[in-house]
């Protein structure tokens, strides 16, 4: 597992902040893996090879894998075993359910004995409130990425519903921060929010923030950073589909490495006028 201190020493090593999304599509796979006993694992495998010195995050979805049954499950298992050691490696599991169940879930997902899976990581729903989200953090130096800001459409149905402590989303961000440090919590916010990151930053000066939308979904990384950036970096932007499916012929791993490696050139940029 990654804690702070050694997420943001991989940080300044790499000179990058990206987090690989793996999302993988039977349909969108190049036909030559379907061939493979686990098309899904190598499809993975191979993207993991090709970037791993690129990012310094990877972040399976795990519907990606459930849609698949067992096999699925497999392959899931199969990647948290192979992802790197020097990565935060997180499940992008969006759980949120009552203490009982929540406990189950982080067992799955964080213990390695009876899942086969330990990820240091998962992304968390927080509308049931804290019983909801104790259990993950029961275990010690796991991460919580709990949903605050969201760059889907759908984000205006809630997230800004005016709360006596501001809209819905800042009250989830100050009262989560009551529940563990910012050694232990992240937020997620869309990239296609970086105005709002100067607000979000006045609740969450020191969190991570686990930024999607970069990419495919029209965010600006320049403007991210602008709003988002801390003296420790502060933020993993993810881009799962403009890498991992740059191209669909046998040579998806070069591709998928020359996107990762366009985004992490701009990051060392941008680090380098941050001063990191």
């Amino acid at each position: 597992m990654l804690s702070r201190e050694q997420l943001i020493a991989e940080i300044k090593k790499k000179r990058s902040f990206l987090c690989v999304g793996l999302d993988p599509d039977l349909d969108k796979l190049p036909d030559f893996l379907k061939s493979y006993p686990e098309p899904i694992f190598e499809f993975n495998k191979r993207i993991i090879d090709a970037t791993r010195d690129l990012c310094v995050a990877y972040k399976p979805n795990s519907a990606f894998f459930e849609s698949y049954g067992i096999k699925g499950l497999q392959a899931l298992i199969d990647t948290c075993k192979y992802l790197p050691k020097d990565t935060l490696n997180i499940i992008d599991a969006k759980r949120g359910d009552i203490g009982n169940t929540s406990d189950k879930y982080a067992r799955a997902f964080f213990d390695e004995s009876t899942s086969g899976m330990n990820f240091d990581a998962i992304t968390i729903t927080p509308y049931m409130g804290n019983d909801s989200v104790k259990p993950y953090l029961a275990y010690e130096g796991k991460w919580v990425i709990i949903l605050a800001l969201t760059s889907s459409v759908g984000s205006k149905d809630f997230q800004y519903l005016e709360t006596e402590g501001g809209y819905l989303y800042e009250t989830i961000i100050k009262k989560a921060n009551t529940w563990a440090g910012a050694d232990r919590i992240m937020y997620v916010v869309g990239a296609t929010k970086s105005t709002e990151f100067t607000n979000i930053r006045a609740y969450a000066p020191d969190n991570f923030l686990l930024v999607p939308g970069v990419g495919a979904q029209g965010g600006s990384l320049e403007d991210v950073c602008k709003y988002g950036m801390t003296k420790d970096c502060g933020l993993l932007v993810n881009s799962s589909r403009s890498i991992i499916y740059a191209s669909s012929g046998e040579d998806f791993a070069e591709a998928a490495r020359a996107e990762a490696l366009k985004l992490q050139q701009q990051m060392a940029e941008e680090l380098e006028k941050a001063g990191i």
